[in-house]
């Protein structure tokens, strides 16, 4: 890892405390690299000036931090449902110190012009969570297990930004609401397999067809 590498590191954990008041903005990624080397334009020229540069930095520090800690627990023991609920867990607690900063993050990916990076990073996320999990799968289950977890993993992202949370700082509704999105997952495969297994018996002519079907 060269030291811009770092560098874009630093700054993006560092704008963090800025992005509440100001967005997903180069005025809290200014601020951030101003906090850290007096430098306000640091952030601009690591990241080419592109605002979007910044927002899939800050993606993809989030996952790595998520796969560090996953690389300390023993996924292999667990049952499949209990691995995707301790790495979308874990995912979301990483970042539970900088919620409001979570939430404006969120609202700069929901722009118009922002759609086709907010698809790319939430499936890149999601894919590192499968790998995680141990998936290693190269057919069409690939697809549709990332696009299925894309729709849980951001759908618990969303209650969690509207959940208060106990007095603990944990947030219990949460990790239920995740819990019976993953039993949907689970009913959705199951319905997949079955009917994987049904297509796998038809005649090789009849299944082209269906393949080719719109």
């Amino acid at each position: 890892m060269n030291n811009s590498f770092y560098q874009r590191d630093l700054i993006v954990e560092s704008a963090l405390k800025h992005v509440p008041m100001f967005g997903w903005t180069w005025k809290a990624l200014d601020r951030g690299s101003k906090d850290l080397t007096d430098d306000a334009m640091l952030a601009r020229r690591l990241f080419s000036c592109e605002l979007s540069a910044a927002a899939d930095h800050f993606a993809d520090w989030s996952d790595r931090r998520m796969r560090n800690e996953l690389g300390k627990l023993d996924l292999s023991s667990m049952r499949v449902r209990d691995r995707i609920h301790t790495c979308v867990k874990i995912r979301i607690i990483l970042n539970s110190t900088h919620k409001e900063a979570v939430r404006r993050f969120l609202a700069y990916l929901v722009l118009p012009h922002n759609t086709g990076l907010a698809t790319r990073l939430s499936w890149r996320s999601c894919s590192e969570i499968w790998y995680a999990i141990g998936d290693r799968s190269a057919d069409w289950n690939y697809y549709s297990k990332r696009a299925i977890l894309v729709s849980v993993y951001t759908s618990t992202i969303m209650y969690w930004l509207s959940d208060e949370g106990n007095c603990l700082g944990d947030y219990p509704d949460t990790w239920s609401f995740l819990d019976r999105r993953i039993d949907n997952v689970l009913s959705t495969f199951g319905l997949f397999g079955r009917l994987g297994k049904r297509l796998s018996k038809l005649p090789g002519p009849i299944i082209q067809r269906v393949q080719k079907a719109p």
